[in-house]
Order: structure tokens, then C-alpha cells, then sequence
């Protein structure tokens, strides 16, 4: 029987407090860009640290070394999906690497659509596009409609895209410019009924926005770690189906086959891979560095709770959005974007370029993705941060 990973189900009656303390960001910086990268706290850091010295002594290395961190990734990003079995947890260097697996598993044909939104992270297009091109399906792009209700009428807009030719919807849980909120379980519900496969780039909500995988029922999830998991870059992990059970990997690696924990008998060669998803982990995963880093993000996302840092972020953007729109500023309304990520849209005349170089100059990070100035704040921001965001949009907009 599969091992029962724990759910990061936190109790959000029980408020979470600024952990600026866990982090060694600058006084006078005001980082609110984690959706472009997010900062190592000094317990990733410390576990980076271990595995360099741990390195510097191979001999002490064992082979179950080689797998037991990796069992921890698995169990606890298990844990953040709500996902009931950690063997389906695979490591992966990137989120790109985890659409190809997928793409190479899927079989698509003339007539047929990968459903896709306007604007989507390019790792969870570029596949689509080859295999459309490959196998004549065509790439449905679902763009933002002109409308004041933009995320509800975009969701809409994606459900009515997804019908009996449909062979594959791959969206993100919230849109990387703007945070625009997709409904996964409605998604998902029409991708099951039109026969499709349901892809998932979890990489800008997983860790700082509940997931629900027994609702949602998506058949795979990927999330690169280095941004709200506040993991160290070039490792993520992704989470494939029962679709996918007896799948083809990009790679065939030695520590992917049945038995490889016996280092003595790796010479005989054997065809039959781990069990569950083990067969699609990216070669070397066993990094002693990095793998520790991303066990010790994930424990600590874990204890935190996506559930109460997104009411964190809820309290602490509330009243300066209020502020925001009455400056002339556009942001999605609550119900259809993330509090940990949502895109401001400057009034007409504010130049939004010139707009971001006032606020590097204030120490405020934010990032420019389309037409939205990108604003990500997490458990490390409080009143301070918001402030110096909000000065400048005051003095802009006089």
C-alpha cells in the first residue's frame, strides 16, 4: 500500500505573524517581486551550507544517502498538493522538463485542441506548441476578454473553449503577470468530460495559496522551487496522475529501475522502473546541496501553511489596494486573483516604466509583466513595505 502523505492543512483561525526574522533581506529594501524569485530563509540557507561541507566528505556518503531526501520531497510536496500518495511525486530540474514528459506522453490528432491562456508562462506553451505542429491539434489561446469582471469573464471564457475535440487544457492556477485566478475544479471538470488531459503550472501559487488535488483532479502538476516554495533554483517537482503510470520518461536513468538501492547489483541491468512516478525524476537528482535546500523550504512552507500566509497577504494588501483604485489604478477584483500576486494597471498617462524606476529608486521591488506591474508580497513583508509601495503610487498619480 502507498504511503499517506500529511496535508499542509493548517488552522487559519490561528493567524500567521511577519517572518521577516527568518530572512536576511536588507532594512531598507522592500522586496515585493517573490513571484520572480523567492529569497532563501536562513534555515534553506543553513541546509545549503550542510550539504556543500557533507560533500566535501564523500567517503562518509552511503548509498541510501542517495534516496532519502528525495523520499522527503516527495512526502511533503504530497503534502502541499493534498495528494494522498508521494510515490506519483517526481523531481524535476524545471517546470519545462515536466510539460515535455507530459507532451511526450500525450497523443494528439488533426482536429483535435491544447487549450492554453493568453500570456502563459512560455514553459507550459512551447511543448504545446511543437506537438500541435507535430500532430496538425490545433493551439486554442484563450485571451482576456475587455470586460470589468476580466477574471470571471475569462474563466468563462476558458470553459467555453474546452468541448468534445479538446485533447488537452493546460493552465496555471493564478495567471504569472496579473495573478487573474483560474477556477481548477470547474477546469477540471470540463477537461474529464471532454476526455483531456488537465496540466497544471502550479509554480506562481503552490506554497503561498491552498491547492486541493482531490477537488481539482488534475492528472499533472508541476512547480519549479525556487519561487513560493522559497527553494533554491534549478529543482522542482511535479506530481503525475494514473494517466501517466505507464509513461515513457525523457530519460532513463540508473536510479529510476527497480532495485537501484543495491549498488553491488547495478550491473544487471533491469527494465522495470520504481514505483509511481519515479521513472520521470530528472538524472542526478540526488544533488547534496540542492536537495536538502528544497527539503528544508518545503518543511518550512509546510509549518507556515499556504492557507494562513494567503490570509497574510490578504490583511496585508487589503487596505493598500482600497488606496490603490482610488488613486485611478485597475486590480482584479478579490474573487478572481491571489492576495500573494495580483497586477496593478496604472491609470492612462502614467508610463508604467518610468512608474518601476521610481520605485527601484525608493527600494520597492516589483516587476513589469505585460500590461500589469506585478506585485508579490509573502510572509517577510508588513505595513512598511505596502507604505513605500503606496508613496510612490501617490506621487505618480498626482
Amino acid at each position: 500500500m502507498a504511503e499517506t502523505a500529511p496535508t499542509a492543512t493548517t488552522d487559519v483561525a490561528r493567524p500567521l505573524d511577519c517572518r521577516r526574522q527568518d530572512f536576511t533581506l536588507p532594512p531598507d529594501t522592500h522586496y515585493l517581486n517573490c513571484a520572480y524569485m523567492g529569497p532563501l530563509s536562513e534555515r534553506v540557507v543553513a541546509a545549503g551550507i550542510a550539504g556543500i561541507r557533507r560533500k566535501c566528505a564523500p567517503h562518509r556518503i552511503t548509498p541510501r544517502d542517495f534516496f532519502a531526501d528525495g523520499e522527503s520531497a516527495r512526502r511533503l510536496f504530497a503534502g502541499l498538493l493534498g495528494a494522498p500518495d508521494p510515490t506519483r511525486v517526481a523531481i524535476i530540474p524545471a517546470v519545462s522538463y515536466g510539460i515535455a514528459t507530459v507532451a511526450r506522453n500525450e497523443k494528439c490528432r488533426p482536429g483535435q485542441s491544447i487549450v492554453v491562456v493568453a500570456d502563459q508562462f512560455p514553459s507550459n506553451v512551447h511543448a504545446w506548441r511543437r506537438l500541435a505542429a507535430r500532430t496538425g491539434a490545433e493551439l486554442r489561446t484563450v485571451a482576456a476578454p475587455d470586460s470589468k469582471r476580466r477574471g470571471e469573464a475569462w474563466n468563462a471564457a476558458v470553459l467555453d473553449a474546452i468541448d468534445a475535440r479538446t485533447a488537452i487544457v493546460a493552465l496555471p492556477q493564478v495567471h504569472w503577470t496579473d495573478g487573474t485566478r483560474f477556477d481548477l475544479v470547474a477546469v477540471g471538470e470540463a477537461a474529464r468530460n471532454a476526455g483531456a488531459a488537465f496540466v497544471i503550472d502550479a509554480t506562481q501559487s503552490l506554497g503561498a495559496h491552498p491547492f486541493d488535488l482531490r477537488a481539482i483532479r488534475a492528472d499533472a502538476v508541476l512547480c519549479a522551487a525556487y519561487k513560493w516554495l522559497l527553494g533554491p533554483y534549478a529543482i522542482g517537482l511535479a506530481w503525475y496522475g494514473p494517466r501517466y503510470s505507464d509513461g515513457e520518461p525523457l530519460e532513463e536513468t540508473w536510479i529510476a529501475r527497480a532495485g537501484s538501492e543495491d549498488f553491488r547489483q547495478l550491473v544487471h541491468y533491469r527494465d522495470d522502473y520504481q514505483p509511481g512516478a519515479a521513472r520521470f525524476d530528472v538524472g542526478e537528482w540526488s544533488n547534496f546541496i540542492l536537495l536538502p535546500m528544497l527539503v528544508a523550504a518545503l518543511e518550512q512552507v509546510a509549518e507556515w501553511g499556504p492557507d494562513r500566509i494567503q490570509a497574510y497577504c490578504t490583511r496585508l494588501t487589503r487596505t493598500p489596494l482600497e488606496e490603490a483604485r482610488a488613486l485611478g489604478f485597475v486590480v482584479e477584483d478579490a474573487e478572481w486573483r491571489g492576495s500573494h500576486l495580483f497586477g496593478l494597471r496604472a491609470p492612462a498617462g502614467l508610463d508604467p516604466v518610468a512608474l518601476q524606476a521610481s520605485l527601484d529608486r525608493r527600494g520597492v521591488s516589483i516587476s513589469l509583466r505585460g500590461s500589469a506591474m506585478r506585485v508579490s508580497p509573502n510572509v517577510y513583508n508588513d505595513a512598511s513595505d505596502m507604505n513605500a509601495l503606496l508613496e510612490v503610487l501617490r506621487e505618480a498619480a498626482r
